[in-house]
């Protein structure tokens, strides 16, 4: 049984040690024609709230299957995932994903797709009430001068701050990322995790982010959980951050432990889990 203990601060961040999100003995199993494929098998974590996960691994070892888990998109096979000791059975807005794609509905303005989310949560409120929360959080990603233009008229960079100020609007207890900055280039990259890091940690979001980036995971997370191989992946690392929030960039570049862990993950993913084909 996971106990529930006292409060701490990890990198001048609150977090509870509280089972928050539970992930015990999780594996996904698909039927195909020629039997069962399992993807994920004997998963086990325990995301503390306020944390801040990063998730690596080769194409393959069941990240994204594991997330939708998370975000109520599918169900294990066997094994549990329980949010507050409750189990995820459907998605629900106390989780939000956002994807590498954006996932914008392109004939509707910036401020539109914002409000979209926030009046399907929030029915109840008024309108003003409704514009106000979408302009507050199209205004912390810094695109209030944008709101009323469509995806199109807007930078993959700009399309993907919409997307996060959509999933932020309704205060999800889990922020739950998919690659999300994998298409844009290495200057807005920087930008957009510089921003995520400053929201997460004015908001103390709870964040599951996907990368294949290890300076990425590096740089944002508190936890970095490393996947074998598929098929029948499972966790076979996991590393914590050392570095102090909030944290700047080229001070962890030049800290040697930021060496040693990303020689350390480096080695995990391209000697002791190399894909035969590599």
């Amino acid at each position: 049984m996971i106990q529930t203990q006292t409060k701490l601060t990890l990198n001048q961040r609150v977090v509870t040690t509280d089972p928050f999100l539970v992930i015990q003995d999780v594996a996904k199993i698909y039927p195909t024609a020629k039997g069962t494929y399992t993807v994920l098998e004997n998963v086990n974590l325990v995301v503390n709230q306020s944390e801040f996960i990063c998730l690596i691994g080769h194409s393959g070892c069941g990240k994204s299957t594991l997330l939708n888990m998370i975000a109520g998109f599918s169900q294990p096979s066997k094994g549990i995932v329980e949010l507050k000791g409750q189990p995820i059975t459907e998605p629900g807005p106390d989780r939000m994903m956002v994807f590498q794609n954006y996932a914008l509905l392109p004939w509707k303005s910036a401020f539109e797709n914002v409000y979209l989310a926030v009046n399907s949560v929030y029915p109840h409120k008024s309108k003003a009430e409704k514009v106000s929360i979408v302009n507050e959080n199209l205004a912390m990603v810094g695109l209030s001068d944008a709101a009323d233009k469509k995806p199109q008229q807007l930078s993959g960079g700009m399309r993907q701050r919409v997307s996060i100020a959509r999933a932020l609007s309704i205060r999800p207890e889990i922020l739950i990322l998919d690659e999300p900055f994998g298409a844009l280039d290495q200057i807005t990259k920087e930008e957009l995790q510089e921003e995520l890091m400053k929201i997460c940690g004015e908001q103390q979001c709870t964040v599951l982010m996907i990368t294949h980036d290890i300076d990425e995971a590096l740089f944002l997370a508190d936890r970095l959980v490393m996947m074998t191989n598929g098929p029948a992946a499972k966790i076979g690392e996991v590393l914590d951050i050392p570095f102090d929030r909030p944290r700047d960039r080229d001070q962890i570049m030049e800290d040697p432990e930021y060496y040693n862990l990303r020689n350390y993950a480096l080695d995990f993913l391209y000697h002791r889990f190399a894909h035969d084909d590599e």
